[in-house]
């Protein structure tokens, strides 16, 4: 974060609005949940997973939230947008749900409940959507490649949780907004597949039986544990809150995969808006 002024009061007001957007963003309800949501699930990195369900510290402490607060405001623009077309199906119900909360995986164990905000269905066309605002080489790259495992996953359990609650999606789709000075847009779809979903969670239910029964009493968790839980190439490691470069200490952050510490670090707003 930086803030600068034309003079020393233009200075201390930057600061002022910076320090505000900083403490609304951290102690916003999304950024104060711990629980894992359907966003979560997918993260390719079990390494990453692992310390998020421990809610280990993190080392780079309170990030930059600007990514977050542009991309709070896109969704909510995303769903006025569909409020004001909202209309009514011949059977007499909306055509869209439009940011209803949705429950992929109830359980009597909080933990392992997964619920999450599901950006819009489509009754008329049966069609899960997730609105991603990216940068521009992001998009690019998800044009290329695909949305990646992550927000595959994601999409399909959004899928489940709108069958959960008495739908019947036959598509799912990841829409790119690329923030650039010309609109880029690029959707990826599929075929809803409910077990592409069920797969996400079999695997994390996995990654937290292997949490439950690792751990020495004396010396839980320490950095030989956790040098044996993987992490994954396709980790976006530098958005990691666990990512430490050079680190040789687990326990306090991981360097990342050897393709990312081979990179230099970026900072700034463009490296935090993918």
């Amino acid at each position: 974060m930086s803030a600068t002024g034309s003079d020393d009061t233009g200075r201390a007001l930057a600061a002022r609005i910076a320090d505000l957007i900083t403490d609304t963003a951290h102690n916003s309800p999304r950024s104060l949940q711990k629980r894992l949501g359907p966003s979560d699930v997918g993260e390719p990195c079990e390494r990453a997973l692992s310390y998020q369900l421990l809610d280990w510290a993190s080392p780079r402490g309170a990030d930059d939230p600007i990514a977050s607060v542009i991309g709070t405001g896109f969704h909510s623009w995303m769903e006025e947008t569909f409020t004001a077309r909202q209309t009514v199906l011949p059977d007499g119900r909306p055509r869209y749900r439009i940011e209803e909360r949705v429950t992929v995986r109830d359980s009597p164990i909080p933990d392992a409940v997964i619920a999450g905000s599901s950006d819009l269905y489509d009754r008329a066309s049966r069609t899960v959507w997730d609105w991603k605002l990216v940068g521009k080489t992001s998009l690019d790259n998800y044009r290329r490649k695909g949305p990646g495992a992550k927000y595959r996953t994601q999409a399909h359990l959004y899928g489940l949780g709108q069958e959960n609650a008495g739908e019947t999606p036959k598509h799912v789709a990841v829409c790119f907004v690329g923030r650039y000075h010309e609109l880029l847009v690029h959707v990826w779809t599929e075929p809803y597949d409910r077990q592409v979903a069920l797969d996400g969670l079999a695997r994390l239910d996995r990654i937290r039986a292997r949490l439950t029964a690792s751990g020495d009493a004396n010396a839980p968790y320490g950095h030989a544990w956790w040098s044996q839980i993987p992490t994954d190439s396709a980790a976006k490691c530098r958005f990691c809150p666990w990512f430490k470069p050079g680190s040789a200490d687990l326990t306090v952050g991981c360097p990342g995969t050897p393709l990312t510490a081979a990179r230099p670090a970026r900072h700034g707003f463009e490296s935090l808006i993918a």
